[in-house]
Protein backbone atom coordinates (compact mmCIF):
# COMPACT_ATOMS: atom_id res chain seq x y z
CA UNK A 1 0.00 0.00 0.00
CA UNK A 2 1.47 3.34 -0.76
CA UNK A 3 2.35 5.94 1.27
CA UNK A 4 -0.14 8.34 0.45
CA UNK A 5 -3.07 5.85 1.29
CA UNK A 6 -1.34 5.38 4.54
CA UNK A 7 -1.32 8.65 5.44
CA UNK A 8 -4.46 8.78 4.51
CA UNK A 9 -6.04 6.11 6.62
CA UNK A 10 -4.15 7.70 9.63
CA UNK A 11 -5.56 10.82 9.39
CA UNK A 12 -8.95 9.46 8.90
CA UNK A 13 -9.13 6.95 11.61
CA UNK A 14 -7.27 8.79 15.02
CA UNK A 15 -4.49 6.40 16.70
CA UNK A 16 -5.65 4.36 20.45
CA UNK A 17 -4.31 6.04 22.85
CA UNK A 18 -3.49 2.53 24.65
CA UNK A 19 -1.04 2.20 21.01
CA UNK A 20 0.52 5.71 21.36
CA UNK A 21 1.25 4.96 25.04
CA UNK A 22 3.19 1.10 24.32
CA UNK A 23 4.79 2.96 21.23
CA UNK A 24 6.37 5.57 23.34
CA UNK A 25 7.01 3.05 26.55
CA UNK A 26 9.20 0.78 23.24
CA UNK A 27 10.58 4.20 22.08
CA UNK A 28 12.22 5.10 25.58
CA UNK A 29 13.02 1.42 26.71
CA UNK A 30 15.40 1.49 23.08
CA UNK A 31 16.61 4.76 23.64
CA UNK A 32 17.24 4.90 27.07
CA UNK A 33 17.64 1.61 28.62
CA UNK A 34 19.38 -0.18 25.61
CA UNK A 35 21.51 2.44 23.41
CA UNK A 36 22.63 0.15 21.20
CA UNK A 37 19.50 -1.60 19.58
CA UNK A 38 21.06 -3.97 18.83
CA UNK A 39 21.67 -5.32 22.65
CA UNK A 40 18.00 -4.41 23.18
CA UNK A 41 15.65 -7.78 24.33
CA UNK A 42 13.94 -9.54 21.02
CA UNK A 43 10.69 -8.70 23.13
CA UNK A 44 11.41 -5.02 22.69
CA UNK A 45 11.72 -5.52 18.77
CA UNK A 46 8.50 -5.87 17.56
CA UNK A 47 6.87 -5.11 14.65
CA UNK A 48 4.54 -2.18 14.51
CA UNK A 49 0.43 -3.18 13.77
CA UNK A 50 -0.33 -2.31 10.12
CA UNK A 51 -1.59 -3.32 7.10
CA UNK A 52 1.21 -4.91 5.68
CA UNK A 53 2.28 -6.73 8.90
CA UNK A 54 -1.04 -7.36 10.86
CA UNK A 55 -1.31 -6.99 14.29
CA UNK A 56 1.66 -8.55 15.04
CA UNK A 57 1.23 -11.53 12.85
CA UNK A 58 -2.01 -12.94 15.14
CA UNK A 59 -5.32 -13.73 12.87
CA UNK A 60 -8.01 -11.34 13.61
CA UNK A 61 -10.79 -13.62 12.62
CA UNK A 62 -11.41 -17.13 13.22
CA UNK A 63 -11.10 -19.78 10.52
CA UNK A 64 -13.95 -22.26 9.51
CA UNK A 65 -13.44 -25.36 10.68
CA UNK A 66 -14.99 -27.52 8.38
CA UNK A 67 -14.02 -30.49 6.90
CA UNK A 68 -14.68 -31.49 3.27
CA UNK A 69 -18.49 -32.86 3.92
CA UNK A 70 -19.29 -29.12 3.93
CA UNK A 71 -17.47 -28.32 0.39
CA UNK A 72 -19.60 -31.63 -0.96
CA UNK A 73 -22.66 -30.12 0.63
CA UNK A 74 -22.73 -27.57 -1.17
CA UNK A 75 -21.58 -29.58 -4.45
CA UNK A 76 -24.47 -31.51 -3.92
CA UNK A 77 -26.97 -29.41 -2.16
CA UNK A 78 -26.58 -27.31 -5.37
CA UNK A 79 -27.21 -30.05 -7.58
CA UNK A 80 -30.09 -31.75 -6.29
CA UNK A 81 -31.81 -28.36 -6.20
CA UNK A 82 -31.30 -27.30 -9.39
CA UNK A 83 -32.35 -31.10 -10.76
CA UNK A 84 -35.66 -30.41 -8.72
CA UNK A 85 -36.44 -27.46 -11.00
CA UNK A 86 -35.78 -29.52 -14.50
CA UNK A 87 -37.91 -32.24 -13.51
CA UNK A 88 -40.42 -29.99 -12.73
CA UNK A 89 -39.87 -27.71 -15.68
CA UNK A 90 -40.35 -30.90 -17.73
CA UNK A 91 -43.17 -32.07 -16.57
CA UNK A 92 -45.01 -29.15 -17.26
CA UNK A 93 -43.65 -28.65 -20.45
CA UNK A 94 -44.62 -32.12 -21.24
CA UNK A 95 -41.20 -33.23 -22.33
CA UNK A 96 -39.88 -36.66 -22.37
CA UNK A 97 -40.87 -38.83 -19.18
CA UNK A 98 -37.88 -40.39 -18.80
CA UNK A 99 -35.74 -36.93 -18.49
CA UNK A 100 -38.71 -35.27 -15.76
CA UNK A 101 -38.08 -38.74 -13.48
CA UNK A 102 -34.56 -38.94 -13.75
CA UNK A 103 -34.53 -35.09 -12.57
CA UNK A 104 -36.93 -36.00 -9.56
CA UNK A 105 -34.66 -39.42 -8.63
CA UNK A 106 -31.47 -37.17 -9.14
CA UNK A 107 -32.90 -34.81 -7.04
CA UNK A 108 -34.33 -37.53 -4.59
CA UNK A 109 -30.47 -38.99 -4.50
CA UNK A 110 -29.33 -35.28 -3.10
CA UNK A 111 -31.61 -34.62 -0.84
CA UNK A 112 -31.27 -37.86 0.76
CA UNK A 113 -27.25 -37.20 0.80
CA UNK A 114 -27.09 -33.77 2.12
CA UNK A 115 -28.63 -33.96 5.75
CA UNK A 116 -26.13 -37.32 6.04
CA UNK A 117 -23.41 -34.98 4.89
CA UNK A 118 -24.32 -32.26 7.38
CA UNK A 119 -24.19 -35.05 10.65
CA UNK A 120 -21.33 -36.07 9.99
CA UNK A 121 -19.62 -32.65 9.39
CA UNK A 122 -21.15 -31.15 13.04
CA UNK A 123 -20.26 -35.32 14.61
CA UNK A 124 -24.10 -36.02 15.86
CA UNK A 125 -27.88 -36.02 14.62
CA UNK A 126 -28.88 -33.71 17.62
CA UNK A 127 -26.60 -30.77 16.95
CA UNK A 128 -28.43 -30.92 12.75
CA UNK A 129 -32.03 -31.82 14.98
CA UNK A 130 -30.98 -28.44 17.71
CA UNK A 131 -30.88 -26.08 14.06
CA UNK A 132 -34.73 -27.07 13.71
CA UNK A 133 -35.66 -25.57 16.71
CA UNK A 134 -36.70 -22.55 15.99
CA UNK A 135 -36.53 -20.98 12.66
CA UNK A 136 -35.12 -17.59 11.81
CA UNK A 137 -36.05 -15.72 8.66
CA UNK A 138 -33.09 -13.53 9.18
CA UNK A 139 -30.51 -16.07 9.74
CA UNK A 140 -29.61 -17.97 6.56
CA UNK A 141 -28.18 -21.02 8.35
CA UNK A 142 -32.17 -21.68 10.32
CA UNK A 143 -33.78 -20.64 6.60
CA UNK A 144 -31.33 -23.42 4.62
CA UNK A 145 -31.77 -25.78 7.79
CA UNK A 146 -35.72 -26.04 7.31
CA UNK A 147 -35.09 -25.59 3.27
CA UNK A 148 -32.89 -28.38 3.45
CA UNK A 149 -35.60 -31.04 5.45
CA UNK A 150 -38.70 -29.47 3.01
CA UNK A 151 -36.77 -30.38 0.08
CA UNK A 152 -35.43 -33.90 1.28
CA UNK A 153 -39.23 -34.49 2.42
CA UNK A 154 -40.98 -33.39 -1.09
CA UNK A 155 -38.24 -34.81 -2.98
CA UNK A 156 -38.66 -38.26 -1.15
CA UNK A 157 -42.77 -38.04 -2.02
CA UNK A 158 -42.57 -37.36 -5.53
CA UNK A 159 -40.05 -39.88 -6.30
CA UNK A 160 -41.90 -42.81 -4.46
CA UNK A 161 -45.29 -41.67 -5.88
CA UNK A 162 -43.67 -41.33 -9.53
CA UNK A 163 -42.63 -45.08 -9.19
CA UNK A 164 -45.77 -46.12 -7.92
CA UNK A 165 -47.64 -44.46 -10.50
CA UNK A 166 -45.67 -46.52 -13.34
CA UNK A 167 -47.14 -49.65 -11.69
CA UNK A 168 -50.37 -48.47 -11.17
CA UNK A 169 -52.70 -45.07 -11.76
CA UNK A 170 -52.82 -42.78 -8.47
CA UNK A 171 -56.52 -41.97 -7.14
CA UNK A 172 -57.36 -38.92 -5.83
CA UNK A 173 -55.43 -38.11 -2.43
CA UNK A 174 -51.71 -39.22 -3.90
CA UNK A 175 -52.36 -37.17 -7.27
CA UNK A 176 -52.31 -34.11 -5.03
CA UNK A 177 -49.80 -35.08 -3.34
CA UNK A 178 -47.91 -35.59 -6.36
CA UNK A 179 -48.44 -32.24 -7.90
CA UNK A 180 -47.88 -30.89 -4.51
CA UNK A 181 -44.86 -32.67 -4.29
CA UNK A 182 -43.23 -31.37 -7.33
CA UNK A 183 -44.24 -27.95 -6.71
CA UNK A 184 -42.50 -27.48 -3.33
CA UNK A 185 -39.41 -29.60 -4.21
CA UNK A 186 -39.26 -26.78 -6.96
CA UNK A 187 -39.68 -24.17 -4.69
CA UNK A 188 -37.40 -25.38 -1.74
CA UNK A 189 -34.60 -26.66 -4.54
CA UNK A 190 -34.14 -23.01 -5.83
CA UNK A 191 -33.38 -22.13 -2.47
CA UNK A 192 -31.22 -24.65 -1.81
CA UNK A 193 -29.10 -23.47 -4.47
CA UNK A 194 -28.12 -20.45 -3.46
CA UNK A 195 -28.78 -20.19 -0.04
CA UNK A 196 -25.02 -21.60 0.81
CA UNK A 197 -24.04 -18.83 -0.82
CA UNK A 198 -25.84 -16.14 0.86
CA UNK A 199 -24.81 -18.12 4.01
CA UNK A 200 -20.83 -17.74 3.28
CA UNK A 201 -21.28 -14.34 2.13
CA UNK A 202 -23.02 -13.03 5.31
CA UNK A 203 -19.37 -13.91 7.48
CA UNK A 204 -17.06 -11.43 8.19
CA UNK A 205 -13.97 -13.46 6.24
CA UNK A 206 -12.78 -10.95 3.58
CA UNK A 207 -12.64 -13.16 0.52
CA UNK A 208 -16.28 -14.25 0.99
CA UNK A 209 -18.12 -10.99 2.40
CA UNK A 210 -16.64 -9.15 -0.66
CA UNK A 211 -18.64 -11.44 -3.19
CA UNK A 212 -21.41 -11.87 -0.80
CA UNK A 213 -23.65 -10.67 -4.33
CA UNK A 214 -21.76 -12.39 -6.26
CA UNK A 215 -21.82 -16.22 -4.35
CA UNK A 216 -25.55 -17.23 -4.35
CA UNK A 217 -25.65 -16.36 -8.39
CA UNK A 218 -22.14 -17.93 -8.86
CA UNK A 219 -23.90 -21.35 -6.42
CA UNK A 220 -27.01 -21.48 -8.39
CA UNK A 221 -25.04 -21.18 -11.97
CA UNK A 222 -22.81 -23.92 -11.01
CA UNK A 223 -25.92 -25.88 -9.81
CA UNK A 224 -27.54 -26.03 -12.50
CA UNK A 225 -24.38 -26.74 -14.68
CA UNK A 226 -23.99 -29.87 -12.60
CA UNK A 227 -27.02 -30.71 -12.85
CA UNK A 228 -27.74 -30.60 -16.67
CA UNK A 229 -24.49 -32.28 -17.73
CA UNK A 230 -24.82 -35.36 -14.73
CA UNK A 231 -28.55 -35.77 -17.03
CA UNK A 232 -26.06 -35.75 -20.27
CA UNK A 233 -24.15 -38.36 -18.99
CA UNK A 234 -27.16 -40.34 -17.97
CA UNK A 235 -27.73 -40.46 -21.63
CA UNK A 236 -30.15 -37.71 -22.55
CA UNK A 237 -29.57 -35.62 -25.22
CA UNK A 238 -31.95 -33.17 -25.33
CA UNK A 239 -31.54 -29.93 -27.23
CA UNK A 240 -33.06 -27.75 -23.98
CA UNK A 241 -30.41 -29.18 -21.64
CA UNK A 242 -27.85 -28.74 -24.20
CA UNK A 243 -29.19 -25.29 -24.33
CA UNK A 244 -29.16 -24.97 -20.48
CA UNK A 245 -25.36 -26.22 -20.46
CA UNK A 246 -24.40 -23.22 -22.93
CA UNK A 247 -26.13 -20.81 -20.97
CA UNK A 248 -24.09 -22.08 -17.31
CA UNK A 249 -20.73 -22.25 -18.70
CA UNK A 250 -21.48 -18.47 -20.53
CA UNK A 251 -22.29 -17.53 -16.62
CA UNK A 252 -19.57 -19.32 -15.10
CA UNK A 253 -17.19 -17.37 -17.96
CA UNK A 254 -18.49 -14.12 -16.77
CA UNK A 255 -17.99 -14.68 -13.13
CA UNK A 256 -14.19 -15.91 -13.36
CA UNK A 257 -13.46 -12.99 -15.70
CA UNK A 258 -14.74 -10.90 -13.13
CA UNK A 259 -12.87 -12.37 -10.59
CA UNK A 260 -10.08 -11.97 -12.48
CA UNK A 261 -10.87 -8.12 -13.31
CA UNK A 262 -11.28 -6.62 -10.57
CA UNK A 263 -8.57 -5.56 -7.61
CA UNK A 264 -9.24 -6.05 -4.24
CA UNK A 265 -7.27 -7.27 -1.30
CA UNK A 266 -9.73 -9.11 0.04
CA UNK A 267 -9.20 -11.11 -3.47
CA UNK A 268 -6.27 -12.25 -2.84
CA UNK A 269 -6.47 -15.76 -1.73
CA UNK A 270 -8.74 -16.02 -4.90
CA UNK A 271 -5.50 -15.21 -7.25
CA UNK A 272 -2.85 -17.00 -5.24
CA UNK A 273 -1.50 -19.57 -3.17
CA UNK A 274 -3.41 -23.31 -3.44
CA UNK A 275 -6.81 -21.85 -3.32
CA UNK A 276 -5.89 -19.78 -6.47
CA UNK A 277 -5.04 -22.14 -8.04
CA UNK A 278 -8.37 -24.46 -7.17
CA UNK A 279 -10.66 -21.27 -7.77
CA UNK A 280 -8.76 -20.73 -11.41
CA UNK A 281 -9.03 -25.13 -12.33
CA UNK A 282 -12.56 -24.90 -11.14
CA UNK A 283 -13.25 -21.62 -13.24
CA UNK A 284 -11.66 -23.03 -16.38
CA UNK A 285 -13.33 -26.86 -15.64
CA UNK A 286 -17.24 -25.36 -15.71
CA UNK A 287 -16.96 -21.94 -17.71
CA UNK A 288 -14.47 -22.08 -20.69
CA UNK A 289 -13.59 -25.32 -21.62
CA UNK A 290 -17.01 -26.52 -21.29
CA UNK A 291 -18.32 -23.71 -23.13
CA UNK A 292 -16.26 -23.90 -25.98
CA UNK A 293 -16.84 -28.10 -26.28
CA UNK A 294 -20.66 -27.17 -26.65
CA UNK A 295 -20.17 -24.62 -28.98
CA UNK A 296 -17.96 -27.29 -31.29
CA UNK A 297 -20.42 -29.73 -30.84
CA UNK A 298 -23.09 -28.23 -33.69
CA UNK A 299 -20.65 -30.22 -36.74
CA UNK A 300 -23.66 -31.75 -37.63
CA UNK A 301 -21.98 -35.40 -37.14
CA UNK A 302 -24.02 -36.64 -34.17
CA UNK A 303 -21.70 -39.13 -33.25
CA UNK A 304 -18.65 -36.69 -32.41
CA UNK A 305 -21.17 -33.97 -31.43
CA UNK A 306 -22.37 -36.29 -28.80
CA UNK A 307 -19.10 -36.91 -27.72
CA UNK A 308 -17.73 -33.50 -27.22
CA UNK A 309 -21.33 -32.94 -25.36
CA UNK A 310 -20.35 -35.73 -22.89
CA UNK A 311 -16.58 -34.41 -22.48
CA UNK A 312 -18.58 -30.82 -21.91
CA UNK A 313 -20.80 -32.38 -18.95
CA UNK A 314 -17.80 -34.37 -17.50
CA UNK A 315 -15.40 -31.25 -17.44
CA UNK A 316 -18.18 -29.33 -15.79
CA UNK A 317 -19.15 -32.02 -12.74
CA UNK A 318 -15.34 -31.87 -11.97
CA UNK A 319 -15.56 -28.54 -11.85
CA UNK A 320 -18.68 -27.53 -9.97
CA UNK A 321 -16.76 -29.81 -7.45
CA UNK A 322 -13.66 -28.05 -7.65
CA UNK A 323 -15.52 -25.14 -7.52
CA UNK A 324 -16.65 -25.59 -3.72
CA UNK A 325 -13.19 -26.68 -2.54
CA UNK A 326 -11.58 -23.60 -3.31
CA UNK A 327 -14.04 -21.23 -2.19
CA UNK A 328 -13.94 -23.07 1.31
CA UNK A 329 -10.35 -22.91 0.89
CA UNK A 330 -9.77 -18.99 0.17
CA UNK A 331 -11.76 -18.82 3.08
CA UNK A 332 -9.45 -20.03 5.02
CA UNK A 333 -6.94 -18.53 3.73
CA UNK A 334 -8.44 -15.22 4.22
CA UNK A 335 -9.40 -15.59 7.80
CA UNK A 336 -5.72 -16.78 8.55
CA UNK A 337 -4.67 -13.31 6.60
CA UNK A 338 -4.06 -11.00 9.27
CA UNK A 339 -3.27 -7.96 6.70
CA UNK A 340 -6.75 -8.26 4.84
CA UNK A 341 -8.65 -6.79 7.38
CA UNK A 342 -6.58 -3.85 8.47
CA UNK A 343 -5.94 -3.31 4.77
CA UNK A 344 -9.79 -2.79 4.40
CA UNK A 345 -9.80 -0.49 7.11
CA UNK A 346 -6.87 1.81 5.34
CA UNK A 347 -8.37 1.52 2.08
CA UNK A 348 -12.03 2.50 2.99
CA UNK A 349 -10.60 5.78 4.88
CA UNK A 350 -8.65 6.77 1.83
CA UNK A 351 -11.71 6.44 -0.24
CA UNK A 352 -14.09 8.17 2.32
CA UNK A 353 -10.79 11.13 2.89
CA UNK A 354 -11.35 11.41 -1.21
CA UNK A 355 -15.26 11.83 -0.85
CA UNK A 356 -15.44 14.90 2.07
CA UNK A 357 -12.93 16.34 3.88
CA UNK A 358 -12.07 15.10 7.57
CA UNK A 359 -12.76 16.54 10.95
CA UNK A 360 -9.77 16.40 13.15
CA UNK A 361 -10.48 15.36 16.36
CA UNK A 362 -9.64 15.96 19.58
CA UNK A 363 -6.79 13.46 19.93
CA UNK A 364 -5.17 14.14 16.60
CA UNK A 365 -4.75 18.51 17.86
CA UNK A 366 -3.58 16.88 20.63
CA UNK A 367 -1.39 14.47 18.97
CA UNK A 368 0.19 17.33 16.69
CA UNK A 369 0.22 20.09 19.27
CA UNK A 370 2.89 17.76 21.09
Amino acid sequence: MSDTTQDLGAAQIPPDPRELRLQEIRRRAETEVFPSPQKAPSVLQLPTASGETGYYGTPLLKSPGWKAEIPLYFFVGGAAGAAAIIGSIAKLTGAEPRLARDARYLAAIGGAISPALLVSDLGMPSRFLNMLRVFKLQSPMSVGSWTLMAFSSSTAAAAILDTAKQRSKLFGPLRIIESASHFVSALTGSVLSTYTGVLIGATAIPVWNENARLLPFHFATSGMAAATSMLELRGHNSPALNSLGILSSAAETVVGASIELRKHPALRPLKSGRSGWLTRLGGVLSGPLPLLLRLLAFSGDQKRDTNLRKVAAASTVAGSLVTRFAWTQAGAASAADPRIPLQLREAKAAIEKHQAPAIPTKLEKTVKAD
